[in-house]
């Protein structure tokens, strides 16, 4: 492969990872406003938890719609766009003072929020060939991760400063302000010329027939609900977690907001770790990397639930272990689009994997709810959490025992 190529396909996926890097800031930073949004503005958490409910249910039909413009549009410009419009929203809402207009500027944050992921993917996976996609996908899904700790520590610093949530709504959104910039004027849709690289050529299909194509392939829907399930996991970590540690007073407790921090640190490092595992140890089968990782998430859950919370040392390693494998399959989850699909369909397939991620992650956040309000005790999600570590597993793992061919493109 070409040197100069070589530098501008790490170029294109490092621009990207610093762009993805920052855009948590604009959606992650609810799970912390909410306690001070609800006594400020007296919403009760039920009503939280549907503001919290309607930006997941805007991120999952933005995904279904995104994925597939990715396909036709550029990604360079949807990612752009979609981070400004996102910032407008957050401003917004940090200075609202009515919880319908924050639900409904939330549900539009969650559609702007969507024009992100699946775009980026679509670019890096213009610039990766399949022999690398495993190690590509996990970089840029590490990325994610660390946007999560990003906003985790900017949040943890507002906090112990004494802002008011409102500012957790004005300050990270900067960083992002930033990076999108960067993002628009380096990167690029694709090679200009792809016929001296391993990087598959893409025809054109229409937007009806790649949905047509994408809803087709059975595999890749079963996969696909086993995704949704490892989402309400994931999601139920990271909105509870720190509802869970941070008590009555989370100032007379100051260690447990660094346990909640361990918590994306973990995510991002197992994104990394699951994505090259998947092209080495497991010799790129992603759904036996799936499969490992979703059952050792469900024990560790198991053991979160039975280990006492003033631990803090234990605490923060259960928290670290459970971000390492509850999301680093998803560095293998999205592969599996351009594995089961073909390239052509990268955007289309992982917009509709992260649509039904989503609505499932949407339906889980009252369902956990339900579960602390039945029991009286924050420490019950764990159990729950669990139950959907094995559901994910069981799902992806009958992919195993379907003996179809897979319907794919190029």
């Amino acid at each position: 492969m070409d040197k100069k190529f070589r530098v501008q396909q790490w170029k294109m996926l490092l621009i990207t990872m610093f762009c993805y890097l920052f855009f948590y800031t604009g959606r992650h930073n609810f799970g912390w406003a909410a306690k001070g949004m609800a006594a400020d503005l007296h919403i009760p958490y039920t009503g939280i938890g549907w503001i919290s409910f309607s930006m997941l249910m805007g991120y999952s039909i933005g995904q279904l719609i995104n994925g597939n413009l990715a396909d036709r549009f550029s990604a360079r410009l949807m990612v752009t766009v979609g981070a400004y419009l996102s910032i407008i929203t957050n401003v917004a809402i940090s200075f609202a003072n009515s919880g319908t207009l924050i639900m409904i500027l939330w549900a539009l944050n969650g559609y702007f929020q969507s024009m992100a992921f699946a775009p980026g993917a679509k670019l890096i996976n213009n610039w990766w060939s399949e022999e690398e996609r495993g190690k590509a996908f996990g970089f840029y899904t590490m990325a994610a991760g660390l946007s999560s700790v990003v906003t985790y520590l900017l949040s943890i610093i507002l906090l112990q400063q004494g802002y008011e949530w409102r500012m957790l709504f004005r300050l990270p959104v900067l960083l992002l302000l930033i990076s999108a910039t960067a993002f628009l004027i380096i990167a690029r849709d694709k090679p200009d010329l792809a016929k001296d690289t391993k990087i598959e050529k893409q025809p054109e299909v229409s937007w009806v027939n790649r949905y047509r194509l994408v809803l087709s392939n059975k595999r890749f829907m079963v996969a696909s609900l086993g995704f949704g399930f490892e989402s309400m996991a994931r999601y139920g970590l990271i909105f509870w977690v720190p509802v869970h540690y941070l008590g009555g007073n989370w100032k007379d407790n100051p260690g447990n907001l660094w346990v909640t921090f361990l918590l994306p640190v973990g995510m991002a490092a197992g994104a990394l770790t699951f994505g090259m595992l998947s092209d080495s140890l497991f010799k790129r089968d992603r759904i036996k990397a799936i499969i490992f990782g979703m059952s050792i998430s469900a024990i560790i859950a198991i053991l979160i639930y039975v280990a006492p919370v003033h631990n803090l040392l234990l605490g923060g390693v259960l928290m670290l272990l459970a971000g390492f494998f509850v999301y680093g399959p998803q560095a293998c989850f999205f592969p599996l689009s351009p594995d089961f699909l073909g390239s052509s369909l990268t955007g289309t397939g992982i917009g509709f994997m992260n649509m039904i991620a989503y609505l499932f992650a949407a339906f889980g956040e009252p369902l956990l709810g339900f579960a602390i309000d039945t029991t009286g005790s924050t420490n019950s999600i764990f159990i729950v959490i669990s139950v959907l570590c094995l559901l994910s597993a069981c799902s992806v793992g009958a992919v195993k025992f379907m003996k179809l061919p897979i319907v794919k493109t190029v």
